[in-house]
């Protein structure tokens, strides 16, 4: 077997794997909502934390 047609199979095997989808019940879809909502509220308030924490260091250099 060459490496060309072996590199192939392989991607071909990887692809056919990776668009395989499974049921999943409608209550994981749920949760899954609901903790990205959590996590983009934990994310929001980290990035306005960091915000608030440079513009303090910015006010203090400038005093």
């Amino acid at each position: 077997m060459n490496k060309r047609f072996r590199y192939s199979l392989a991607t071909v095997a990887t692809l056919g794997a990776g668009s395989a989808m499974a049921a999943v019940p409608a209550d994981v879809t749920t949760a899954l909502a609901d903790m990205k909502a959590d996590g983009l509220t934990v994310a929001v308030a980290v990035l306005v934390a960091v915000i608030a924490i440079a513009a303090i260091k910015f006010i203090r250099k400038g005093l």
